[in-house]
């Protein structure tokens, strides 16, 4: 009844979604990534499928392709490690290749009419072309309902179809060929097992098996299906390690087979469009010239000036496809690439940087309609905690209550790169998030409440009294910028902001009132935030701060955004002098702040794919749509790869995430006690659009259009009608909201 009840609910918001904004993500080039020519850089132009567990990067080349693919917990490293930072099958690992496999095609001759596209709305990537006189498409796709990869190739003539297909692991393990297709299986030096097997199965023709590759000759359509997995397991107590990988494979496989390709695509779309369309945005209309350019062509313009809203868009919609792709319930929460990796040695190990990176990842999940996405981070969060508890013990003694991490995880437990001793505060911040958007009371209870109290009890024990009687965190860090000291405001924020959401959540479960008086009387007592001489938010106790410092981070403005502490609504003297600090980061603005602020004069450190996206969300909190359009310009024409992955650099996909919850910001906040409808958006979004699915604090799900910069309609969903603020036009206003048809 309560699968029946959610399935009811879906459709209610997409035929509501659909009646509002037509159907233009399935128009032209519309929500679709396409290019005229094959891929050549892995990292800059193949396009990514997945679902959540695994996916794959396409080059799609013509006589020759090219499918590299990953399975999110091939990672090298030992267990439960907690020593220094480093790489490689010893200490603390690294996410790794899992493999490719290669199609070479019989044939001769230059292709025409070449196009490959990536449709973000249904998950499925096409590659079309015509060779002499046949038309040959191509199409594949990531289902997460029947945990397999799908690639299809099929031709306008009969027999055209002849070539071979091998596979290469990534990790040395030798491919065995047969007669229904191809496969291997090995074992890390840490003992975790993985194994991969893709399955030919054709219409017409023959097939033959030559040393490690599989030959298919004159058929109408191949289609391959594939699964990759490792015998990982989430749990401690199991060390990590579940059962063999290739039973579960073969099962999953051939329940594929038996359904086939068109019910594997139907029942993929089905399931992905579910997520990709519950929220959507209309921030203006693109030139159909503009849109019928590719992709890579129309990043160059939109840098050179040409209006592309629809970009914008795409940008919007792309973050929240790629977290669908690399973060589904079940599977592990998406790392610093997501979950596409082509090397066994990729940057910061692609691991989970808990100093703002893996947070970013998911500040579009509730915002954006995608709470079933969240889920994995919070498992992680869960699983992580007994290693965690245990390297907190080691190093800050063995009565010391709760837990923290380093900067870098594993998804072994391990604690890797300098110690950020505030990150179990931030985690949760997602953890109370996660209720705070869906007010699952059970999740609340059972989940939530037992990890926020847990590190408020770290803290109880950890803050330390001041000369002024204070309390601040001791030997604080500003990630990754000055001196270890107390008194951090980073730090001070983030100990707030979990005290926050703690008191929140004890008092709607009406449980511990003597210890909710306690963590009252402690945040109370935190040092609180400062204003210094030249006006700017204090990053530490001491007014030390520089207004030429251009440094990527702006952690002691986590207060603004992601947390809720400083706002323009209940403290507009500490947001007013987070504007200052703001604008100084940017460029050298602190002392004049009527220097004119544009794209050009952001320089240096803070071009970076991730500074990006957090100023955009600090701008759009701060009330100024303006700068927080430029951030959004600024990302497209100097961090954004041809295929829209956005490069650090290197690439990392946190400012993907980052930007599609950052411009959720500019339209929709409730972090302030109130439902604010447009806080901040730029002039050039405000003749004319619409958001659909938005979700606020609350359990609330928003529909607005606007025209002119003003609201012209909006709509209020809920489970059941309740009261809530809305701040519509300047205009505080009490509305009861609209509950969802259910039977």
């Amino acid at each position: 009844m309560m699968k029946l009840m959610n399935n009811l609910k879906y459709l209610f918001f997409f035929f509501l979604t659909i009646a509002v904004t037509g159907t233009k993500g399935d128009v032209g080039n519309a929500g679709k990534l396409w290019y005229s020519k094959p891929a050549e850089k892995w990292d800059a132009e193949a396009l990514p499928i997945g679902n959540g567990r695994q996916g794959a990067m396409f080059f799609a080349g013509v006589k020759s392709e090219r499918i590299q693919f990953n399975e999110q917990s091939l990672w090298s490293g030992d267990n439960n490690w907690d020593g220094d930072y480093q790489t490689g099958d010893r200490g603390f690992g690294s996410y790794r290749n899992f493999g490719e496999f290669n199609i070479n095609f019989d044939g001769t001759g230059e292709a025409s009419k070449y196009r490959r596209e990536l449709n973000i709305r249904t998950g499925v990537h096409t590659t079309t072309f015509e060779l002499n006189g046949v038309i040959y498409t191509r199409e594949a796709f990531a289902s997460y309902p029947d945990q397999v990869m799908v690639f299809r190739y099929t031709a306008s003539k009969k027999g055209a179809l002849t070539g071979k297909v091998s596979m290469l692991s990534g990790q040395g393990a030798v491919s065995v060929s047969g007669a229904e297709g191809l496969s291997f299986e090995g074992q890390m030096p840490n003992q975790l097992k993985y194994a991969a097997k893709l399955k030919l199965v054709k219409e017409g023709g023959s097939t033959y098996v030559e040393g490690n590759t599989l030959g298919f000759k004159g058929c109408n359509s191949i289609t391959f299906y594939l699964d990759a997995r490792t015998n990982y397991k989430p749990d401690y107590k199991s060390g990590w390690r579940g059962d063999d990988p290739m039973p579960k494979i073969d099962k999953e496989l051939g329940a594929a087979q038996k359904l086939g390709y068109t019910k594997l695509k139907s029942r993929h779309i089905k399931d992905v469009t579910k997520l990709t369309n519950a929220a959507t945005i209309d921030v203006g209309k693109t030139a159909q010239a503009v849109l019928d350019l590719p992709i890579d062509v129309r990043l160059k313009n939109y840098a050179g000036g040409t209006k592309d809203p629809d970009l914008e868009e795409l940008l919007f919609q792309y973050g929240r496809y790629l977290l669908v792709g690399s973060s589904r319930p079940g599977g592990l929460p998406a790392n610093l690439q997501g979950l596409w990796n082509n090397s066994n040695s990729p940057a910061w190990a692609s691991d989970y940087h808990n100093n703002i990176n893996i947070q970013m990842n998911y500040w579009l999940a509730e915002s954006t309609n995608l709470s079933a996405c969240h889920e994995p981070l919070i498992d992680f969060i869960v699983a992580a905690q007994e290693p965690c508890r245990i390297a907190t013990r080691k190093e800050f003694g063995q009565n010391t209550r709760g837990w923290t991490a380093r900067t870098s995880q594993s998804i072994f437990g391990g604690n890797g790169w300098e110690w950020n001793i505030p990150a179990s505060a931030w985690y949760t911040q997602h953890v109370f998030e996660h209720w705070d958007f869906t007010r699952d009371r059970s999740y609340l209870q059972n989940t939530a409440y037992p990890i926020l109290k847990e590190i408020c009890q770290f803290w109880e024990d950890r803050l330390k009294v001041s000369e002024d009687g204070t309390l601040v965190v001791p030997n604080g860090w500003s990630p990754e910028h000055g001196p270890r000291e107390d008194g951090v405001m980073h730090d001070q924020q983030l100990v707030w902001d979990l005290f926050q959401n703690y008191l929140l959540a004890a008092k709607e479960l009406g449980i511990d009132a003597d210890y909710q008086t306690k963590v009252a009387t402690m945040q109370q007592k935190l040092a609180p935030n400062k204003i210094g001489k030249w006006g700017q938010l204090q990053e530490w106790q001491a007014d030390r701060d520089n207004p030429d410092d251009q440094h990527r981070h702006t952690s002691h403005l986590f207060g603004v955004f992601p947390g809720r502490q400083i706002s323009m609504k209940n403290t507009p003297d500490l947001a007013n002098a987070a504007i200052i600090s703001l604008r100084s980061r940017s460029g050298n603005y602190g002392k004049n702040i009527n220097t004119p602020f544009t794209v050009e004069s952001t320089v240096g450190d803070s071009r970076r794919s991730w500074t990006w996206p957090w100023r955009c969300a600090l701008w759009a909190r701060l009330g100024d749509g303006e700068k927080a359009g430029i951030m959004i310009k600024g990302l497209i024409s100097y961090n954004i790869l041809p295929n829209l992955f956005t490069n650090h650099p290197p690439f990392q996909l946190d400012g993907n995430f980052g930007i599609s919850g950052a411009m959720a910001e500019m339209l929709l906040q409730s972090h302030a006690g109130e439902i604010h409808l447009l806080p901040s958006i730029p002039a050039s979004w405000a003749s004319e659009g619409s958001f659909n699915g938005l979700k606020a604090r609350g359990g609330f799900t928003i529909n607005c259009k606007w025209e002119n910069g003003k609201v012209i309609s909006y709509q209020v969903y809920s489970k059941q009608a309740e009261k809530v603020k809305i701040r519509v036009n300047g205009e505080l206003k009490d509305v009861v909201s609209t509950a969802m048809k259910q039977s």
